[in-house]
């Protein structure tokens, strides 16, 4: 994680240093608005509304040393929704209590929370009814397991059947644990449920809460100057025939003679992915997977394939689902990851 940390006071700088020492698994940041000199930290010379707002564009978490009044006035402008709002944790001075405001399971403010106090043993404040009473929060296994929430009005659905003692229904059509939370029942015939699949069906309940695994990779090979709305629109054909959702792509890969393809970044900052570009040196040395040769290509680019060599290359354990296609000097191949639903990690 990449977390900032603001005090108001000495002790609170000296607090956020302490913890920020500590925390050696995340990226951290102590800044101060105190008139106060700390070594080490970092003073906030403008304004503290302009500190946050910059501080939600650029971190996963954000800790604010001093009165819980305080936090809440300056993130209130900046609040968006629990999907995209960072991880929000009010502490004390002292390091008594350690409250998590904001994203308490997506952004992972809660599990923050508790690391905090492991470190500096503090009272970690969680007010979560799941985590209250000990149910399976389904927005904290949907991070856990990298799961894309398709609806996330059907999370709070979902959630209060859970925390008014009631099961609520659970498919999916990849591989998951054999330990089934008590929560849930392994069944279509509930009205409100749960489905994990990464095809393009809206799932077999009334009101239906679709995770999607983010395990494709998505290999993209394209002639110089190919639009966005060219690459979109052929990449949208291909899912669609192998009825996979889009939103299950975690990354666009291709050639590295294409980072800088203003279509192909386009595309990818549009469909909210990761991109990857390999030299043709490292495509060339795969292992040999039956890729699709094309000697035009090799001339091209030194390398005898680029979609399906650039998806592999991106992958972790991938096989290959989606051989090249190509239309409008567009070629496309989708590399699948082993995919493994842990029902216990809720």
């Amino acid at each position: 994680m990449k977390i900032r940390m603001i005090a108001f006071s000495r002790r609170g700088c000296e607090l956020g240093l302490r913890l920020s020492k500590a925390m050696t698994d995340h990226e951290c940041q102590v800044f101060s608005k105190t008139i106060a000199d700390v070594p080490g930290v970092e003073r906030v010379v403008w304004s503290t509304a302009t500190w946050t707002e910059d501080s939600f564009k650029v971190c996963d978490a954000i800790i604010f040393i001093g009165a819980t009044g305080i936090a809440v006035r300056y993130i209130a402008p900046y609040l968006k929704n629990k999907a995209v709002d960072p991880a929000i944790i009010c502490m004390d001075e002292k390091g008594t209590f350690t409250i998590p405001l904001l994203s308490g399971h997506i952004g992972g403010a809660n599990d923050l929370a508790r690391e905090i106090s492991g470190h500096i043993g503090s009272i970690p404040v969680i007010t979560t009814a799941t985590d209250l009473h000990g149910k399976f929060a389904v927005d904290t296994f949907a991070v856990k397991n990298n799961l894309y929430i398709a609806c996330m009005p059907a999370v709070k659905d979902v959630s209060a059947r859970i925390v008014d003692d009631k099961t609520v229904g659970f498919m999916a059509d990849v591989p998951f644990s054999t330990e089934i939370p008590p929560e849930l029942e392994l069944s279509g015939k509930h009205d409100i449920g749960i489905f994990v699949s990464y095809s393009r069906s809206k799932g077999p309940y009334k009101r239906t809460l679709k995770l999607i695994p983010k395990c494709h990779i998505l290999g993209i090979g394209c002639r110089k100057g190919t639009s966005r709305d060219t690459i979109e629109s052929f990449v949208d054909e291909v899912m669609k025939k192998a009825n996979i959702s889009l939103k299950s792509v975690k990354t666009v890969a291709s050639i590295d003679l294409k980072k800088d393809e203003a279509g192909l970044l386009d595309y990818a900052k549009l469909i909210k992915a990761k991109t990857a570009f390999f030299p043709a040196e490292t495509l060339a040395s795969l292992p040999n997977m039956g890729f699709t040769p094309s000697e035009r290509v090799k001339e091209i680019t030194g390398v005898d394939n680029v979609c399906e060599r650039a998806a592999f290359a991106a992958s972790n354990k991938g096989e290959i689902v989606i051989r090249k296609v190509s239309k409008d000097g567009v070629s496309v191949a989708l590399v699948r990851e082993p995919v493994f639903v842990d029902l216990k990690r809720g």
